[in-house]
């Protein structure tokens, strides 16, 4: 048997059963596992089964990179306008702020954001440019907010917002990448019996 769109012989029962009087003549609702075509098919055997998805052992939990704890100074501003190719974008003034935790695809920031309307801080996929203070240089890039937070009391509120890299210079890659290559070597991995 093979999938009427993509011709895939990837398939298995469909999750949703056909009717009892279809089922006892060996027609069954079949799924294709390649595009997800929902046909029926011939299967009086009942060869067929259900199978889900199968996750490999990178889909368990598991980080592109480690993450480290940070406290680097980071100026965070806001991008007004759509970047485009060839387009004009404009950056708020700078609002100061730290970088808790970093990675090589993302990081978190924490910022008192009093510059900043709480709307545009809690808006998932907000572009920001941020400046980050590493002890031996400094690196630009374009972030989005991929998760926020309100964390603290009264005058000691604060954002954290978790975000991830979309843009920055192959420089400022290189620097970014020497700087965890370094903390890794600073910090190994503590295993115990």
């Amino acid at each position: 048997m093979q999938c009427p769109r993509c011709n895939s012989k990837r398939i298995q029962l469909d999750f949703d059963n056909a009717f009892a009087v279809v089922r006892l003549a060996g027609l069954r609702k079949v799924l294709c596992n390649e595009c997800g075509n929902v046909f029926h098919g011939f299967d009086p055997f009942r060869k067929l089964g259900r199978a889900p998805k199968k996750r490999g052992e990178r889909s368990l939990g598991r980080r592109r990179s480690p993450r480290f704890p940070a406290h680097l100074p980071t100026s965070i501003s806001l991008i007004q306008g759509a970047p485009k190719e060839n387009a004009k974008v404009t950056y708020s003034e700078p609002s100061q702020g730290h970088c808790e935790s970093i990675n090589e695809f993302g990081l978190g920031l924490s910022l008192v954001g009093s510059r900043f309307p709480e709307a545009e801080l809690t808006r998932r996929g907000r572009l920001l440019f941020i400046r980050v203070r590493l002890p031996e240089a400094a690196v630009e890039a374009v972030v989005t907010i991929v998760n926020h937070r309100r964390i603290g009391e009264d005058r000691k509120r604060k954002w954290f917002l978790g975000v991830k890299i979309q843009q920055i210079s192959d420089e400022d890659k290189a620097i970014l990448v020497t700087y965890l290559r370094q903390r890794v070597q600073d910090q190994p991995l503590l295993v115990s019996d």
